[in-house]
Order: C-alpha cells, then structure tokens, then sequence
C-alpha cells in the first residue's frame, strides 16, 4: 500500500527532529573539544580522548562533562572531582593547567 503524504510528512518531521537533537550535543562536545586544544596544548583527536577518559572515569556522559566544562569551566566551577579527573587526562595527553586549579598543586 502507498505511503500518503501526510505519512511522508510525519516521517520527515519526526527525522527532523531527531537529527537536531543529534547535533546539538555535537556542537557543545566540539567546542569542549576546542577548549582541551587551546588550554591543554593538545590535538582535536587527544582532546577527544581527554573527555573520553573523562567520562568514563567519572561515570558522567561525555555530552554533561562537556557541558560543565563550557558553562562551569567559564566560570572556574567545575567539581573537584572532575576537575582532577580533568587534570589527570590532560596530563597523559599534554601539559596544562585547567582553569579555577591551583597552579602550585600538582594535578589531581
């Protein structure tokens, strides 16, 4: 039986919308992304890693880890738990200092 247009419609409406909520979570990874290259001296690919490793350790998705490391990094409020976690992988990858750290402390 063939498919009627308003069927056709739902479906692509409903596609629509799927793929936004795809991106959206994309957009706010790339950009945590480009905050591990710029403050941590390290390649897209490492800083890929670095929320990787960040998540898995701290059991946090990757798409809230990036999150708080745009919204809460800004402002020097990342928990002490993730910050550390934060450090640890940047460490492995590159040498730098996250933002809201003590400078004088060593990671972690």
């Amino acid at each position: 039986m063939p498919e009627s247009d308003a069927d056709r419609i739902g479906e692509l409406q409903a596609e629509v919308a799927q793929l936004r909520e795809a991106v959206a979570p994309h957009a706010v990874v790339d950009q945590a992304i480009g905050m591990m290259v710029a403050l941590g001296r390290v390649t897209p690919q490492e800083g890929w890693e670095v929320l990787k490793d960040v998540s898995q350790h701290a059991n946090i998705k990757l798409r809230n880890i990036a999150e708080l490391i745009l919204v809460r990094g800004r402002r020097g409020e990342i928990p002490a738990d993730v910050r550390a976690r934060l450090e640890d992988a940047l460490d492995r990858y590159g040498p730098t200092q996250v933002p809201g750290s003590d400078p004088g402390s060593p990671a972690g």
